[in-house]
């Protein structure tokens, strides 16, 4: 059975160098564990940096990309595959189908948002795939800060925040992911 993971991550390179470079080592050793990276198809920023080292260590990439960002040329054309779709829900439904785990680095709205969307997937029993965050350059502790006062406000309960796996290095959430 091939292993899929999902990446969300900017379309932007971010100000520190740390975030492109944890993108290509993530994008590298999933090539090198044989899992598919199935990410958001463009080939800038963050994304592209992930998907530009998967590749050129081996590696099989998915692309899934609405038309509208296809038609602004923004999508990687050296893929393995790609899955245009009509709209961002589609993509979101596409790449969860396609994947066993998922895994946040740094990134934007958009990133916050399909981040968001399969946590509450797993919190509503939708699924039971891992999901994660990348810590680079302590890129999420103002977000894991946000959570514990939302635990302890009584918004969300503390089990659905330990659901979330935290790590700082690619190879240690890769580890952590397929060993759940």
């Amino acid at each position: 059975m091939v292993r899929s993971a999902c990446v969300f991550c900017g379309s932007s390179p971010g100000r520190a160098p740390e975030y492109l470079e944890a993108a290509r080592t993530l994008g590298r050793l999933l090539a090198e564990r044989e899992i598919r990276l199935v990410y958001g198809g463009a080939r800038v920023g963050v994304m592209g940096a992930l998907a530009d080292a998967a590749l050129a260590a081996g590696g099989d990439v998915v692309g899934v990309m609405p038309q509208l960002l296809w038609d602004r040329e923004v999508g990687h054309d050296a893929l393995g595959a790609m899955h245009v779709v009509e709209t961002m829900h589609q993509r979101k439904a596409k790449m969860a189908e396609l994947s066993d785990a998922f895994i946040a680095l740094p990134g934007g709205i958009g990133t916050l948002e399909e981040l968001f969307e399969v946590w509450t997937w797993g919190q509503l029993g939708i699924h039971d795939k891992p999901y994660g965050l990348l810590d680079v350059n302590g890129y999420w502790q103002p977000m894991l800060a946000f959570l514990g006062h939302a635990v302890t406000e009584g918004f969300i309960r503390p089990a659905y925040v330990d659901a979330l796996v935290v790590e700082q290095e690619p190879g240690a959430m890769l580890d952590r992911l397929w060993r759940q």
